[in-house]
C-alpha cells in the first residue's frame, strides 16, 4: 500500500539514483484506473463534505422538533464535522492494517447506519451518538482513503488530480442542499434522514472502486521532477532527513518481525503439507489456524508502521516543517467555516437580506470554491511553479480578505471579498500534496491523517468561540479580526520553519571548516 523508503528518498532528490536506469512507468500512475480513483474521491467528497455542508436543512428541523436551544442543537452538526476530520490518525491505522478500500467500505456502512439511525431520534441527545459520533466516524473512515488513493495513483498531475476530486465538496453542498430540502418538504425530516441514509450507501461502491497499487507497482513508480521541484523538494529536504534516518534505523527491527512472522506462516504450512492424509476436520482446523495467523501478522505490520510514525524512531513529529504545519491547521480551517456560519446574520445585520436572497453570499464562496481548487492544481503543476509557493500565497490571499470583511457594509463589496475568500481557499485541493512533499508517499496516510485532525479541531470549536465571542461584544467583528490574526500565526509558522532548517546546515559546514 505505501511507497519503500527509497522511494521517500527519491521523492526529495536523493542523488543516490542519480545514475540509476529509469524504470518503465506503470499505466495506471497518472493515467488508466487512476482517474476512475479521482472519480471515487469526487462522489466521496458529493457525499460526506457536500451533505455536511447541507445540514443547515436539518438543523432548522431540529429545531423546531426537539425545542432546544441552537446552541445545543448546533453541536449535533459541529460533531459530525468535527469528528470526521479529527478520527484521522485512527483512521490511518486502519488503512495501514486493512487497505484503503477495506476501510472505505466499513466507513460506507457505518456512515448510512449512523443517518438510519438517526431518523429514530426521540431528543438531541440521541443525534449526539447516532448522527455526530456514528456518522462522522464513517465519514472520516471513507474520506481519508479517498485523499490518499488519489495522492498513491499520481505523480506528475497531483494537484490537479486532488483539485479535480474535492470540487465535489462545492458541487456536493448544492446538490444536497436542495435533495434535502425536498425530501425534508415531501416526506419530512426522519424520512429525508432515511433516504439520504440509503443514498450514502454508495460510498460503499466508491470504496470498492478503490483498487490497491501493488507494492511492485509502487516501488516502480518513476518519478519526473521538474526544476522547481527539484528546488523546493531540497529547500524542505533538510526537514525530512530527519524522517529518512531515523527511518532506517527502524529498519532491522522491522526485517526480524519480518523473519519471524515470515517462520510462523512457513511452520503452519508445513504442518497443513505433513497433515494431508489426515482427516478433513483436521485439515480445516489447520487452514483456520493459517488463516488467523495471516491476519495476525497484516495486525502487527501495520500497527507497527502507524505506531513508528506517530511514536517510533521514525515518527513524523521529529520533522519541524511538519510540526509547524499541524500548528497552521489548528488555525487555518476554522477561519474558512466562521464566515459559512455567521454571514447570514452580517447580512442581516447591514440590511442587505434582499440583495442576499437573490444570490446568497455562501454560494457565491461555494461557487468560485470549485474553480479555485482547479485553477490552483492546475497552476502548481506547471514546470516552473512551486506548489509550496502556491500554497502560502493562496493562504495570505485568505488571511487578508477575513481581516477585510468587517469592513465591507454594502452587498457588492461583500460579494467581492467572499469571491476571493472563495477562490483562495482553493488551497484545500494542495494540502495533500504538500504533505506528500513533507513526509513521502509512505507516510501519507498517517501525516494527512494528523493534519485533518487539526482541521477537526478547529472546526469544531471555531465556530462556537466566534458565537462566544459575539455573545460578549455584540458584534461578529472580533471574531473576524481573532481568527485572521490566530491564522496569520499558523502562516508565520510555515514561513519560520523552512528558513530555519536551511540555515542550520551553514551553521554546521562553518563550524566545521573552523575545526
Amino acid at each position: 500500500m505505501y511507497a519503500s523508503r527509497e522511494d521517500i528518498g527519491y521523492d526529495f532528490g536523493d542523488d543516490s539514483k542519480a545514475g540509476s536506469k529509469p524504470i518503465k512507468p506503470n499505466p495506471n500512475i497518472d493515467g488508466g484506473w487512476a482517474w476512475m480513483i479521482v472519480l471515487s474521491s469526487f462522489l466521496v467528497h458529493i457525499l460526506i463534505m457536500g451533505s455536511q455542508m447541507a445540514l443547515g436543512i436539518l438543523n432548522m428541523e431540529w429545531l423546531e422538533e426537539f425545542n432546544q436551544s441552537r446552541g445545543l442543537t448546533a453541536w449535533v452538526s459541529s460533531l459530525s464535522m468535527g469528528i470526521t476530520l479529527i478520527v484521522g490518525p485512527f483512521i490511518g491505522l486502519f488503512i495501514s492494517m486493512c487497505g484503503c478500500r477495506t476501510t472505505a467500505i466499513i466507513g460506507g456502512i457505518l456512515n448510512a447506519l449512523g443517518w438510519i439511525l438517526s431518523s429514530y431520534a426521540s431528543n438531541v441527545h440521541y443525534l449526539f451518538l447516532t448522527f455526530g459520533v456514528t456518522a462522522g466516524i464513517g465519514s472520516g473512515m471513507v474520506y481519508l482513503p479517498a485523499v490518499v488513493m488519489v495522492g498513491q495513483y499520481f505523480q506528475k498531475r497531483r494537484a490537479l488530480a486532488q483539485g479535480l476530486s474535492t470540487t465535489g465538496t462545492g458541487f456536493g453542498a448544492f446538490l444536497m442542499t436542495a435533495l434535502l430540502k425536498n425530501l425534508c418538504t415531501e416526506f419530512g425530516w426522519r424520512n429525508a434522514m432515511f433516504i439520504q441514509g440509503a443514498i450514502s450507501l454508495n460510498l460503499c461502491v466508491c470504496g470498492a472502486l478503490m483498487r490497491p497499487l501493488s507494492p511492485k507497482d509502487l516501488c516502480e513508480k518513476y518519478v519526473v521532477r521538474s526544476d522547481s521541484e527539484e528546488n523546493r523538494a531540497k529547500a524542505l529536504s533538510h526537514s525530512t532527513e530527519t524522517i529518512k534516518s531515523n527511518a532506517v534505523l527502524s529498519e532491522e527491527p522491522e526485517k526480524k518481525e519480518e523473519a519471524a512472522n515470515e517462520e510462523v506462516l512457513g511452520s503452519v504450512q508445513h504442518i497443513e503439507i505433513g497433515g494431508k492424509s489426515g482427516s478433513g476436520r483436521s485439515m480445516y482446523g489447520l487452514r483456520i489456524l493459517k488463516t488467523v495467523s495471516q491476519l495476525t501478522v497484516t495486525i502487527r505490520k501495520g500497527f507497527a508502521l502507524w505506531y513508528s510514525s506517530y511514536f517510533g524512531a521514525a515518527s513524523l513529529f521529529t520533522n519541524r516543517v511538519f510540526v509547524a504545519f499541524i500548528i497552521w491547521a489548528l488555525f487555518a480551517y476554522s477561519s474558512f467555516v466562521i464566515p459559512f456560519i455567521h454571514l447570514p446574520e452580517i447580512v442581516k445585520h447591514y440590511n442587505l437580506s434582499r440583495q442576499d436572497n437573490v444570490f446568497p453570499l455562501t454560494s457565491i464562496i461555494a461557487i468560485v470554491h470549485i474553480f479555485g481548487k482547479v485553477i490552483l492544481g492546475i497552476i502548481s503543476d506547471l514546470p516552473c511553479i512551486s506548489t509550496w509557493n502556491v500554497f502560502l500565497m493562496a493562504n495570505f490571499t485568505l488571511v487578508t480578505c477575513i481581516l477585510t470583511l468587517p469592513l465591507m457594509q454594502t452587498y457588492v463589496g461583500l460579494a467581492v471579498v467572499c469571491a476571493l475568500i472563495g477562490f483562495s481557499s482553493g488551497y484545500f485541493s494542495l494540502m495533500p500534496v504538500v504533505t506528500e512533499d513533507l513526509v513521502g508517499t509512505k507516510h501519507l496516510a498517517n501525516a494527512y491523517g494528523i493534519i485533518i485532525c487539526a482541521n477537526g479541531i478547529s472546526a469544531l470549536f471555531g465556530p462556537p468561540f466566534a458565537g462566544w465571542i459575539y455573545d460578549i461584544t455584540q458584534k461578529y467583528d472580533f471574531s473576524f479580526y481573532i481568527a485572521g490574526l490566530l491564522y496569520m500565526v499558523g502562516i508565520i509558522f510555515l514561513l519560520i520553519q523552512p528558513c530555519i532548517q536551511k540555515e542550520q546546515p551553514r551553521e554546521r559546514s562553518t563550524e566545521e571548516a573552523q575545526v
